[in-house]
C-alpha cells in the first residue's frame, strides 16, 4: 500500500435483481475462479430460501444480519519499545461491514449441509436472529478488545 496517499474507494455497482450494494459485495466475495454468475445464482437462491422460510423480505434479513455481525471495536497489534501490544481500536463502518461479510461466508462454507445456498441462507437467518458462529466471532472480537482496554492509550 502506498505511504503517501490512499487509493480512492471504488464504487460498487448494485446487483441487478434487488438493486442492493451489499448483495453485490457478498457475491463478489463469494466468487471463486471468476465465476460471478454461479455466485449470483447461489446468492439469489439463498435469498429465496430465506424469504420462503421466514416470510420476510430477504434483503431486510440480510441487512439485519450484517448489522448484528458488524464489530464496533477490534484489536490491532502495535509495537512500542520492543514489545507488541494488542491495542483496541474503533472499526470504520466500511471495514466492519466487510468483516461481517467475510465472517458470514467463512462460517457458511464451514457449515454442514447439502449445498451452499442452504448453508448461506441458514447462516444469514441465524445471524439475523442473533445466534450462530459469525455472532460468536463478533463477541470474541469485542471481548478481546475489552480485555486489552488497558492498552488503549497507545492508540
Amino acid at each position: 500500500m502506498p505511504r503517501r496517499n490512499r487509493p480512492a474507494k471504488r464504487q460498487v455497482v448494485p446487483d441487478k435483481k434487488y438493486q442492493n450494494v451489499h448483495i453485490a459485495m457478498i457475491v463478489n466475495r463469494m466468487m471463486r475462479g471468476g465465476k460471478k454468475s454461479t455466485a449470483q445464482t447461489i446468492m439469489y437462491r439463498a435469498l429465496d430460501i430465506i424469504e420462503e422460510r421466514t416470510k420476510r423480505d430477504p434483503v431486510e434479513v440480510l441487512e439485519q444480519a450484517l448489522r448484528n455481525i458488524s464489530p464496533s471495536v477490534e484489536v490491532k497489534p502495535k509495537r512500542v519499545g520492543g514489545s507488541t501490544y494488542q491495542v483496541p481500536m474503533e472499526v470504520p463502518h466500511d471495514r466492519s461491514v466487510s468483516l461481517a461479510m467475510r465472517w458470514i461466508l467463512e462460517y457458511a462454507r464451514g457449515r454442514g449441509g447439502r449445498n451452499m445456498e442452504e448453508k448461506l441462507a441458514a447462516e444469514l437467518m441465524d445471524a439475523a436472529n442473533g445466534q450462530g458462529n459469525a455472532i460468536k466471532r463478533k463477541d470474541d472480537t469485542h471481548r478481546m478488545a475489552e480485555a486489552n482496554r488497558a492498552f488503549a492509550h497507545f492508540r
